[in-house]
């Protein structure tokens, strides 16, 4: 089974497992970083979220504030998102075969979901992203930050789980090759409740990157 079959059917199978879960993390910084994303754009913007689940925040700030398209590989996540956000564009298919026309967006957003893309996919997927913006453009994404790996967890939240990461530096570089500026890079820390049976809770780290394409002018 490819990674993406496993992540698609994974969500489906925990979608309300998931739902539950995301309420007890601890320490997500999620609201900072789109606040700074939504101060750098302009009005009305055309957003595009990848991983946009099931349209928890911040999908309905970003219906509110300009027109939004997301997009989520697991159809029971894509199904809760339209009664979420009845104004927006969704759909479900994998990201990594998506295409849009060129300079479409004003910003791409991709939280908590490019540890879910398999490293050998996830430099065409950045510069997909690249070409998706316009000049200007912002993206705001999370990677993870640890040795590099792929792998399957046979039991997250209940079914199989892929993941995979690169390093800090790795990130950063896979960002500056796909056309991009790195404006913010942070590791940020936060607390998640038990995924793996008797694991309990666990600190995590992800990377924040906000990037823009073209010149990094702030």
């Amino acid at each position: 089974m490819k990674p993406q079959d496993i992540v698609a059917a994974g969500y489906d199978a925990i979608a309300g497992r998931y739902a539950e879960w995301q309420t007890g993390v601890v320490g997500d910084p999620r609201t900072r970083y789109v606040e700074r994303l939504l101060d750098l754009l302009p009005v009305r913007p055309d957003i595009l979220e990848i991983g946009c689940g099931a349209g928890i925040e911040p999908s309905p700030t970003f219906g509110r504030l300009g027109r939004l398209t997301g997009v989520d590989i697991s159809r029971a996540q894509i199904e809760r998102a339209r009664r979420a956000l009845p104004g927006a564009e969704l759909l479900h298919a994998d990201i990594t075969g998506a295409t849009f026309p060129a300079s479409s967006f004003d910003a791409v957003v991709a939280l908590y979901v490019l540890t879910h893309i398999p490293a050998s996919t996830l430099p065409d997927l950045l510069r997909g992203i690249d070409t998706w913006l316009r000049p200007g453009g912002l993206l705001l994404a999370t990677f993870g930050v640890g040795p590099v790996h792929e792998s399957v967890v046979e039991d997250w939240l209940g079914a199989p789980m892929f993941f995979a990461e690169f390093d800090k530096a790795t990130n950063e570089r896979l960002i500056s090759e796909a056309g991009l500026t790195v404006l913010e890079s942070r590791a940020e820390q936060m607390e998640e409740p038990e995924s793996e049976p008797g694991h309990g809770p666990v600190l995590v780290s992800f990377q924040w990157i906000l990037a823009r394409k073209g010149a990094g002018a702030r």
